[in-house]
């Protein structure tokens, strides 16, 4: 993640006491006393105590925590759903705190989509008026919210759907018609509190991917809830940890999982894939030798020999990855009184790229052991993967 990308959201201290004291539990707060304290001597709940974070332009921002650690509290004081206690909540130089009553409304309009998670949807309106809804109570012509609903649905894969009622649709279905109506009111920032939770595991996998798709062609900033580590995981560009209202971590996925800030956060990544997460760029290692297309068999044989080795990958000067040479072919072109080895190559290995997971890398290995190889988009060999560094990268997370 590039933090000199543009903020589109900055909070800072941002508090919610729910109560009819807050200003009595800041103070408390103020004297070092935590939520369980306060709400013992107050009756007082101190839902958020400080906090700070930014949202990046185009970013899939993941809030997560357990329940009652104040992640739908947070979504819901970006729009002023709930009224923060104090703080500064600033989209585009508003501050939306300080705004009133009409001003808030207009932000609302211009700024905020959200998706929840029990879809939200009119019973008796088909998927097209659903998703026209926004647009019709910002009185948008008919002919106007028609096609951009249409375009909305289109993009959510529901064309074809749109005269049909939700009762007659899945559930992911139906929170593709909540997605299309927030994407409808084409607002700069899309708030998602729990939105895949009341879908089947399996729905809730298609969803992500269908989210991540949308993502990487809309690139709307995006500020995601979830109480579930492995959808943070599969979804965000960052992730924020909460416990009782205060952030405990903030970092890409990778940076959660391989350096935890605390015991907390150890105990709440226990048991995650690390194969899933970790990448061929972690296990990768530099290539001992490799040889040139213009090499001969013989300094081909001289580079294996000098570097232990029984297979070796051949390459342009630029690195553009033509093959691997095996060393009995190699000494039977030497024999042959070749003067390249380029017509004696195996195509007989597996490249991949930095970003794919180690988890994949296991079923590539064939049974003569070639490393894996590890390419660009131009297919220049950047470096190698053998089976024991993919074991050696795990247990060293493991050990984090």
């Amino acid at each position: 993640m590039n933090d000199n990308r543009n903020v589109k959201i900055r909070v800072r201290n941002l508090s919610k006491v729910f109560g009819g004291n807050p200003k009595k539990a800041l103070e408390m707060r103020d004297q070092g006393l935590k939520r369980p304290e306060i709400f013992e001597k107050t009756g007082q709940t101190l839902a958020l105590s400080n906090i700070d974070f930014d949202v990046y332009e185009g970013e899939l921002l993941v809030i997560m925590g357990l329940s009652g650690s104040g992640k739908s509290t947070v979504i819901r004081c970006l729009n002023r759903l709930i009224e923060p206690s104090e703080g500064e909540i600033v989209i585009d130089d508003e501050d939306i705190p300080k705004l009133g009553d009409k001003a808030l409304l207009e932000c609302r309009r211009r700024h905020f989509s959200m998706v929840f998670q029990n879809f939200a949807l009119f019973p008796h309106r088909t998927v097209q008026q659903n998703a026209e809804f926004g647009l019709e109570i910002r009185g948008v012509e008919k002919a106007e919210r028609t096609e951009t609903a249409r375009n909305a649905l289109e993009q959510v894969g529901l064309e074809g759907w749109e005269d049909a009622y939700p009762n007659q649709l899945s559930g992911g279905m139906q929170q593709r018609v909540g997605l299309a109506r927030a994407l409808a009111n084409d607002a700069t920032v899309l708030l998602m509190d729990e939105a895949f939770s009341a879908l089947d595991p399996l729905i809730r996998g298609d969803m992500q991917q269908e989210l991540l798709e949308l993502q990487n062609r809309m690139q709307k900033t995006t500020v995601f809830i979830t109480h579930d580590l492995d959808e943070a995981l599969n979804i965000a560009d960052r992730i924020i940890l909460l416990k009782d209202g205060e952030i405990v971590q903030v970092g890409t996925p990778e940076g959660v999982l391989t350096k935890p800030a605390n015991d907390y956060v150890k105990r709440f990544i226990e048991g995650v894939d690390m194969s899933k997460i970790l990448t061929a760029e972690h296990a990768m290692r530099p290539v001992r030798a490799v040889a040139r297309d213009t090499d001969g068999p013989r300094t081909t044989l001289r580079k294996m020999h000098e570097n232990n080795i029984d297979s070796i990958y051949v390459t342009r000067r630029d690195r553009t990855l033509l093959g691997l040479a095996e060393v009995d072919a190699v000494v039977e072109a030497a024999k042959e009184s070749k003067d390249t080895i380029e017509d004696i190559l195996t195509q007989d290995f597996r490249t991949v790229g930095l970003e794919e997971p180690l988890h994949n890398l296991f079923a590539m290995f064939s049974d003569k052991g070639y490393p894996i190889a590890v390419v660009d988009a131009e297919q220049r060999l950047l470096g190698v993967v053998v089976k024991g560094a993919i074991l050696d990268q795990l247990a060293q997370a493991g050990d984090k």
